[in-house]
C-alpha cells in the first residue's frame, strides 16, 4: 500500500540560552531520528533558546540569538531530507509569538504560532507571548536577511495552518492546547489530519504522568490518528523539572515511549505505523462527523512523502504497556535527576547538608545517594557526557566512579550540627546514614559561637535570656531556638566555602535545604536558618510523602538506619532536654499534624479556599473524627500561623516544584506577606456556623 511512515519525536535536556548547547542537542536528536529511518523529527516547545527565558523573551537578543541557531541548522547537511520542527519565539508585526518552525531541505514550510497559552500556576507565558486568535487564517513572514540568505525565500507562511505531504497530513499543537477542552487536534482530525504533533515544556508534579498519557490516549481514541509527543528534560535554570516522556500513540495506542527520569542530554524515540489503520479506525468510527465541516484547514502543500512505495516487509509498531512511577520512586528520581543538572551546571564542586538526623534531611541526603546511583549506572551503561561531567565536578580528568558510596564520598558533604540541646539519639541516626551513602560527614558544637552571640546581647543590653524551661518567657524562648538556628546557617555557608578548600581541592559546595512543603505552608521554620540554603529538592513535598520516600529508600537502598529515622517523633531540638530526653516536637509546637496539614494545604491552593469555605468542606471531610468546633479550631490556628508566617516565603530557598500547592511565593503561590492576621470577617462567618450546628443539635 506504501502508507507506512517512520517518524521521531525526543526529549532534549535544553538550558535557557545556553544556543551553542542546544543546536548541538537538536542537531544530535535530528542524527538520530535520520538513522532510525525517519521522515520527521519533532522537538520540544521552545527548545532553540529554552523554554525558562522569562523576561529574557522581551530582549531582542533572545530572538537574533534563536534565528541564529535556525540558521545553522537550516545550513546543516544533517538536516536534510528530514522534516525538521523545532520551537522558537518569532515576532511578527510587533507581536511575539512562541511558534513551530517547520523545514526542509534549506526551505521553510510554515510557521505556526501557539493558540492557546499556558497561564496559570508556574507558567506565566501571557507576559512574554501573545496567542495566535486568527482561526484558520494564514499571513506572510517576511524573512531576516540572514534566514533569506540560505533559504532563498523572501516570505513564508504564518499562522494557523497544516502541513499536507504527498502521503498525508500534518497538523500541530503546542504543549497547553492539548490540556484545553478545545484542542486544535480536535477539528484538525474531524478535516481528515492524520498526523498531529505536540511539542511541549511539561514539568513533573507527583502523581501527573498518568493525565498527560492519558490526554494524549484520548485525543486519537475519539477521532483515530497518529500523536507525537515531544518534551524538554531537566532542569533548565529554575525550580522546574522537565520530566521527558516522549511517545507515539495510534488510535488511541501508546507504541512507543521514552523515560521520565534520565540523565540523558538527548532521547529519540522512533516509530513506524500504517497511516491505513488510521483509515480504518476513522472509516468506522467518525465518517459521519467529518463531512460537511466549515472552516478546513489551511494546508501548505509540500513535495515530500514520508512513506515509500515498498513497504509491505516494513514491520510497524504495536501497542505497549505503560508503567508508571510510585510517588515514592518519583521523588527518588526527579529531584535527583534535577540536583545533578544544578550542580554540573553551576561549576561547583559537590553539596553539603547539614544533616540533622530527622526525617527531612535524611530525605535530602537520600535523594543525593539516589543521584550517586543515577550517575554510576550512567557510566556503566557509557554515556560518555556523564562521565566528563562527573569529572569536572570532582576535578579529576581520569576519575571513574566504582560505586555509589565511593562517588558519594567526593560530591557529598554530611554534618551533624550539635548544641547543648541535641540529643545523642540524633546524632548517632545522622551518622548511621552518612555511613551507609558514604557521604564525608563531620560533627560540629555550635554552642561556642551562639554564647558568643549571647554574650555580645549582654553586654549592650545587660540581660541574658533564658528557655521557657527555665523560667524565661516565649519570647526568650523563641528568640534562643532562633540564634541556634541561624549559627547553623552561618556555619553551613562556611563549611561550604572552605571544606574542599581543607582538603586541597579547588571549588565550594552548594548548600542543601531540607524543610518540606507543610512546614512552609505554616512557617514552621526559622527565617535565614538552615532552610535558607542555595536550593532545596524536598521543599515542594509533603511530610507524609515524606516519609514514605524513606521507607522506599531503606528496602531499595538497603539503608537500615532510615529505620531508626521513621521511628522517632520529628523534633527541632531547640529547647533543652529533660533528663536527656525530647521536650519539643514539630507537631505539638504547630499544634497540628502533618497528615491534617497536607489535606489543608490542598484545600487552601488546589481547590481555592478560605478560612470559611476550608471550614465549610472540613466539617465534612473530618466529621468522624472532629466537631465542628474543633474543625473551627484548625482553620482558625491555621490561618493565623499561615499570615503571621507569609512573609518568610518571599525569601524561602528555591525548591524542587513537586507538588501542586506549593506554597513558593516567587513563582507559583502569589499572596500578599502583610495581613490582618485576626482574620476577624472570615472566623466570625465560622463562628455563626459553628453556633447554627449547636442549635440544630439543641433543637433535636
Amino acid at each position: 500500500m506504501g502508507r507506512k511512515v517512520t517518524l521521531s519525536t525526543c526529549s532534549l535536556n535544553q538550558w535557557v540560552l545556553d544556543f551553542e548547547g542546544n543546536t548541538e542537542r537538536i542537531l544530535k536528536s535530528i542524527e538520530v531520528a535520520k538513522a532510525n529511518g525517519a521522515k520527521y523529527r519533532l522537538g520540544p516547545e521552545l527548545e532553540i533558546c529554552g523554554y525558562g527565558c522569562a523576561d529574557h523573551f522581551y530582549e531582542s537578543d533572545t530572538l537574533l540569538h534563536s534565528f541564529q541557531a535556525l540558521k545553522t541548522l537550516l545550513e546543516s547537511p544533517v538536516t536534510q531530507d528530514i522534516i525538521c520542527d523545532v520551537g522558537m519565539p518569532i515576532m511578527h508585526h510587533n507581536v511575539r509569538y512562541n511558534c513551530r518552525v517547520l523545514f526542509l531541505n534549506r526551505k521553510i514550510l510554515l510557521i505556526r504560532p501557539k493558540m492557546l497559552m499556558a497561564n496559570s500556576g508556574t507558567y506565566r507565558e501571557m507576559r512574554w507571548f501573545s496567542p495566535w486568535s486568527r482561526l484558520r487564517q494564514v499571513e506572510e513572514y517576511f524573512l531576516p536577511r540572514m534566514i533569506q540568505e540560505v533559504t532563498g525565500q523572501d516570505t513564508v507562511p504564518f499562522g494557523d495552518c497544516v502541513l499536507s505531504t504527498k502521503d498525508t497530513s500534518i497538523g500541530t499543537e503546542i504543549c497547553a492546547e492539548l490540556w484545553n477542552p478545545n484542542s486544535p487536534h480536535i477539528q484538525m482530525g474531524l478535516d481528515g489530519v492524520e498526523i498531529f504533533t505536540n511539542s511541549s515544556a511539561s514539568h513533573h508534579e507527583l502523581r501527573k504522568a498518568d493525565q498527560r498519557v492519558n490526554l494524549i490516549k484520548t485525543a486519537t481514541t475519539k477521532s483515530g490518528g497518529i500523536y507525537l509527543y515531544a518534551n524538554q528534560r531537566g532542569c533548565d535554570g529554575d525550580r522546574l523539572y522537565y520530566d521527558g516522556c516522549a511517545m507515539v500513540a495510534i488510535n488511541g495506542e501508546v507504541v512507543a515511549r521514552g523515560a521520565q527520569f534520565s540523565l540523558d542530554d538527548v532521547e529519540v524515540i522512533t516509530a513506524t505505523l500504517d497511516l491505513e489503520d488510521v483509515c480504518s479506525y476513522r472509516g468506522e468510527l467518525c465518517q459521519p462527523l467529518m463531512e460537511g465541516q466549515q472552516k478546513p484547514c489551511h494546508r501548505i502543500k509540500v513535495d515530500f512523502s514520508l512513506s515509500s512505495s515498498n513497504d509491505a516487509y516494513l514491520p510497524t509498531h504495536q501497542p505497549i504497556q505503560w508503567m508508571f512511577h510510585t510517588p515514592q520512586e518519583e521523588i527518588s528520581l526527579g529531584p535527583a535527576c534535577w540536583l545533578w543538572d544544578y550542580l554540573r551546571r553551576s561549576g561547583q564542586g559537590g553539596f553539603l547538608l547539614p544533616l540533622s538526623g530527622g526525617v527531612d534531611s535524611s530525605s535530602t541526603a537520600c535523594i543525593v545517594h539516589s543521584m550517586c546511583v543515577l550517575l554510576c549506572q550512567a557510566v556503566e551503561d557509557s554515556n560518555s557526557q556523564v562521565l566528563k561531567d562527573v569529572r569536572r565536578v570532582v576535578g579529576d580528568d581520569a576519575y571513574t566512579p566504582q560505586n555509589p558510596k565511593e562517588l558519594c564520598a567526593r560530591l557529598f558533604t554530611t554534618c551533624y550540627m550539635a548544641s547543648e540541646n541535641s540529643s545523642q539519639d540524633t546524632c548517632s541516626r545522622a551518622r548511621d546514614l552518612a555511613g551507609e551513602i558514604g557521604s564525608t560527614h563531620v560533627n560540629i558544637n555550635i554552642d561556642v559561637a551562639v554564647k558568643g552571640i549571647l554574650g555580645i546581647f549582654s553586654v549592650v543590653t545587660g540581660r541574658w535570656p533564658q528557655f521557657r524551661a527555665n523560667g524565661g518567657s516565649n519570647r526568650e524562648n523563641l528568640a534562643l531556638q532562633n540564634v541556634q538556628a541561624r549559627v547553623r546557617m552561618v556555619l553551613a555557608y562556611l563549611f561550604a566555602q572552605l571544606s574542599l578548600w581543607a582538603r586541597g581541592r579547588p571549588g565550594g559546595l552548594l548548600v542543601l535545604g531540607s524543610a518540606n512543603v507543610d512546614e512552609s505552608l505554616t512557617g514552621y521554620f526559622t527565617k535565614y536558618d538552615c532552610s535558607s540554603a542555595d536550593i532545596n529538592p524536598i521543599g515542594g513535598i509533603s511530610k507524609m510523602d515524606l516519609k514514605s520516600f524513606l521507607a522506599y529508600c531503606a528496602e531499595q537502598f538497603q539503608l537500615t538506619a532510615l529505620k531508626g529515622i521513621l521511628a522517632a517523633p520529628p523534633t527541632a531540638e531547640l529547647e533543652p532536654l529533660k533528663d536527656g530526653q525530647l521536650s519539643q516536637t514539630d507537631e505539638s509546637d504547630m499544634g497540628m499534624m502533618y497528615s491534617e496539614l497536607s489535606v489543608i494545604g490542598r484545600l487552601r491552593k488546589i481547590s481555592k479556599c478560605g478560612p470559611f469555605s476550608m471550614f465549610c468542606k472540613l466539617i465534612h471531610l473530618w466529621r468522624d473524627v472532629l466537631s465542628p468546633t474543633q474543625v473551627a479550631q484548625k482553620v482558625k490556628h491555621f490561618f493565623r500561623m499561615y499570615s503571621v508566617n507569609r512573609h518568610k516565603m518571599t525569601t524561602v530557598t528555591p525548591s524542587y516544584h513537586a507538588e501542586s500547592y506549593s506554597p513558593d511565593d516567587n513563582r507559583f503561590d502569589l499572596r500578599p506577606f502583610l495581613y490582618n492576621t485576626h482574620w476577624n470577617w472570615q472566623f466570625q462567618c465560622i463562628d455563626n456556623q459553628v453556633t447554627h450546628h449547636d442549635d440544630l443539635l439543641i433543637e433535636e
